[in-house]
């Protein structure tokens, strides 16, 4: 989550003039104030290209109407910034390209970007025309995607942060991230596991016959994967683990019980599984079912992010 000398960490928005980003800028703004770095918003217009021999492919410089519409937009963000958080520095771009690929180039490892929901369908995120899911599956540092209600955030604290684990890798990624958010304000820590049961054979037959029940077996190695993963967590940390840890251990689909968890939490953090020239594009199921149906906002980290700590 530090910064490097070389590359400070900022804190990357999307913006478009919508109530979507307004209520991304919101959040960004006051996580950049808990976290002492700057904001550089982008706009990205989203030029057609022209394909050429020489020089190459271009875009089309914006009209003159364009270029003072992104002028009002970002004015107004820095006039919000301002507002919301007088102490933070606001830095303003505006890119030629689409959003997802003027997002991902000012993105470093050690940043945090935040964008909002717009276009955020549960048929349309299967597709790289979503912003958010697009992003979130191939940035190179951890995502945030904010809800709007009515062009502002749920919250912009950081008091409650709910983290599912599965004793993988990228879960053991997440809960670092979710502690070190939990960190900036001395919130609480919800640390979720959950599993399902499946049923080959009747389950009061077996017990009949003396094997131990499914459900006693599963809660036995959730409660295990859970206090090692929390153990690991501490012993990486020289003062251990600073915040207040709950553990939520469940017999639930893990979109189901992070969703119940995250309900009056302020923000809920998942890893992404995609990988690869086709799945980098899109993110695993978990992580969209909890886009798809967060009231809050929702903190993805790609399965790449700060892979060059």
């Amino acid at each position: 989550m530090a910064g490097s000398k070389e590359h400070p960490s900022k804190v990357v928005v999307g913006i478009d003039g919508s109530d979507h980003s307004r209520a991304a800028l919101d959040w960004a703004a006051a996580e950049a104030a808990r976290r002492g770095a700057p904001i550089l918003a982008v706009y990205a217009l989203g030029m057609p290209m022209v394909v050429s021999a020489d020089p190459g492919p271009t875009r089309f410089d914006p009209t003159a109407e364009i270029s003072e519409q992104a002028t009002e937009v970002m004015d107004r963000v820095a006039e919000r910034v301002r507002e919301l958080q007088p102490s933070v520095t606001v830095e303003t771009e505006t890119a030629l390209e689409e959003a997802p690929l003027a997002l991902l180039r000012h993105c470093r490892p050690h940043d945090l970007l935040v964008v909002g929901t717009r276009g955020l369908g549960a048929f349309a995120s299967m597709f790289v025309g979503s912003v958010s899911v697009r992003v979130a599956a191939q940035a190179p540092c951890p995502v945030v995607v904010v809800p709007s209600h009515e062009g502002r955030p749920a919250t912009t604290s950081l008091n409650r942060v709910v983290v599912g684990v599965d004793g993988s890798t990228n879960a053991r990624r997440a809960l670092d991230l979710a502690v070190d958010l939990a960190s900036e304000s001395g919130g609480e820590l919800v640390v979720v596991n959950s599993w399902e049961v499946p049923y080959p054979y009747d389950p009061v037959a077996m017990t009949a016959m003396g094997y131990e029940p499914q459900e006693k077996l599963f809660d036995r190695k959730s409660e295990e994967l859970v206090a090692g993963m929390l153990a690991d967590a501490a012993d990486e940390r020289r003062e251990g683990l600073d915040v207040e840890v709950s553990v939520v251990r469940t017999q639930d689909s893990p979109v189901n019980a992070l969703l119940r968890a995250a309900e009056g939490a302020d923000a809920v953090v998942v890893g992404s599984r995609g990988r690869g020239t086709v799945r980098g594009l899109l993110l695993g199921s978990v992580g969209q079912g909890v886009l798809h149906h967060s009231e809050i906002p929702v903190v993805i980290l790609p399965h790449h992010a700060e892979e060059e700590d």
